[in-house]
């Protein structure tokens, strides 16, 4: 987890000043992780630093929030009367045009007081760079540091139909997730997508399959079989981390017939799932998208992709 330099870019485009309020650190329980935050601005949010009476207290300051930042300490079960019990360090800031486009995009340090950066900062800098790491978001010595979020997986989602809409919708607000979303024209996405979302309108979308990065994750579900097809067959040929078609268990047994006979092997065929999601959960949009999140976000899902990472 880091800054989201481009949801903040695009919220302070689109509402003026923005207040980012981050979780700095922690002592005991707490309803968020440090580096978890939410933008806020006059008449609105996103994002969220646990609910309860801590993040409407931290919303109500933020809107009147006259100093550049601030650093400011909570006691959650005295002060708040929440049952985690722990204490929590808010660092809040606020943006406007100006400040946004002065942040680094690799590491963002800073402090609510003036001065010079601090020799305990410089180190855990210089170890981070020495170890070619982001440093974990932390507060140390009255800085706050945290790493720009990089997405560390790519999604294409292939088709822009009711399950593709819906995919959309559930997944963009993952943190670790960049979506690029493929479909045959412009009409057939929906008139505003969402902030870290990429959709590329292309006649011939299988055509874009050889400039998908090699690790990338694919959902393919467009209104074709004929396209879905064609996809599967640039895939195999081209490499991917993973990928999933939309289907049943009797279009899977054509397409493996058809795929076979374009020349792919069985054990190349088998990378590709079909059906996605969980069945058991039924077959509408939102349904095939929560079992499709589900399993991209399942524990074993990550440990191998932190082992692909690491290979």
């Amino acid at each position: 987890m880091g800054l989201d330099l481009e949801a903040l870019r695009e919220a302070v485009k689109t509402h003026g000043t923005v207040t980012r309020v981050v979780i700095a650190a922690i002592k005991g329980s707490s309803p968020r992780e440090v580096g978890a935050a939410m933008l806020v601005w006059q008449n609105g949010q996103s994002g969220t630093i646990g609910g309860g009476v801590l993040e409407y207290e931290a919303v109500k300051v933020a809107r009147t929030q006259t100093v550049r930042s601030r650093l400011t300490h909570h006691a959650l079960g005295p002060d708040m009367g929440q049952c985690c019990g722990g204490a929590v360090s808010l660092f809040s800031e606020v943006f406007d045009a100006n400040a946004v486009d002065a942040l680094d995009d690799t590491v963002i340090v800073r402090s609510a007081s003036d001065g010079d950066i601090p020799l305990s900062v410089k180190r855990l800098l210089a170890a981070a760079r020495g170890q070619g790491i982001a440093p974990q978001p932390q507060l140390i010595d009255g800085w706050m540091v945290e790493p720009v979020h990089k997405p560390a997986r790519t999604l294409w989602i292939w088709g822009a139909g009711h399950v593709g809409r819906a995919l959309v919708d559930v997944l963009h607000p993952l943190p670790d997730l960049a979506i690029t979303w493929v479909d045959t024209a412009p009409e057939r996405f929906p008139e505003t997508i969402p902030t870290g979302v990429t959709s590329v309108p292309a006649a011939k979308p299988a055509e874009l399959v050889r400039h998908a990065p090699p690790d990338a994750e694919h959902l393919v579900l467009t209104y074709s079989h004929n396209l879905d097809l064609e996809l599967c067959n640039r895939l195999l040929s081209h490499d991917f981390r993973i990928a999933g078609l939309i289907g049943s268990a009797t279009k899977w047994a054509r397409f493996r017939s058809r795929l076979a006979a374009l020349g792919h092997a069985p054990e190349r065929i088998n990378r590709i799932t079909c059906p996605i999601g969980d069945t058991g959960l039924g077959k509408h949009p939102q349904m095939i998208a929560v079992g499709v999140a589900a399993e991209l976000l399942r524990p074993a899902r990550q440990n191998e992709l932190k082992k692909d990472l690491s290979a």
